[in-house]
């Protein structure tokens, strides 16, 4: 039980770049992959389908999509952000400002920031990954009587989970790309990969091994008081 929380504890996000010579062994890849084929789904629909991408020259082609930074994603970015490693352990929630450019920081700047900003190529998100996996789902299903679709959503964020701890356990670096799922770049995606209109793409996620070390980054979490009630909301249960 220990084992298992510890690897729990010790996921993370993989945020430095990868080492694109040091390719995802196939066995490792199909180990993630029925990890993922086992999280729990609404109703069993297993309503998502995986592709594996390690192909360099299809990397090359996805990393030279440009993306737009946007003014909604910086205004709510900062919104989440501590300003001081002080700060962060206090509030136990978000993210370290430090992480992000000072620019990023200055609430008066970020809309100049979006309207300026040249777009950049998804290959500086994709950071030199051996092997990408866009997970997507078929947009004419929904869970039974789950208002859109939240059940089916949640199955989504089951079955990156999965993946994610196994990733961990092999000892391979993993990070969710948003970015996958903004409609523009999401168009382009689907005409390189030939994915159906009907299927959207709910997340893609970049694996490998990091090229250097010192990609650990402070985490934080609430206490487990912060957040649980005994019997009624309020009625704190560990304390």
């Amino acid at each position: 039980m220990q084992d298992i929380l510890k690897l729990i504890e010790e996921r993370q996000s993989s945020r430095a770049p990868f080492n694109a010579k040091h390719p995802i062994a196939r066995k490792d890849l199909i180990q993630i992959l029925e990890a993922g084929s086992w999280a729990p789904t609404a109703h069993n629909m297993q309503n998502f389908e995986i592709i594996v991408i390690d192909d360099k020259k299809l990397l090359e082609k996805i990393g030279n999509i440009k993306s737009q930074i946007s003014e909604v994603f910086l205004k709510e970015n900062y919104q989440q952000l501590s300003f001081s490693v002080e700060e962060f352990l206090r509030k136990k929630f978000g993210l370290l400002g430090t992480n992000f450019p000072v620019s990023w920081r200055n609430p008066e700047e970020l809309e100049k920031i979006a309207s300026n900003s040249s777009p950049s190529s998804l290959s500086n998100t994709i950071k030199n990954s051996p092997a990408v996996l866009i997970v997507v789902y078929d947009t004419r299903k929904r869970a039974p009587a789950s208002e859109g679709d939240f059940l089916g959503i949640m199955s989504l964020g089951c079955v990156m989970e999965n993946m994610w701890i196994m990733a961990t356990y092999l000892g391979i670096g993993f990070q969710i790309m948003s970015v996958f799922g903004a409609e523009a770049i999401e168009k382009e995606i689907k005409q390189i990969l030939n994915i159906p209109e009907y299927l959207k793409i709910a997340f893609a996620s970049r694996l490998g091994y990091p090229s250097s070390k010192g990609s650990k980054y402070l985490r934080v979490r609430r206490n487990m008081e912060d957040f649980t009630h005994h019997n009624k909301f309020g009625s704190k249960y560990l304390i």
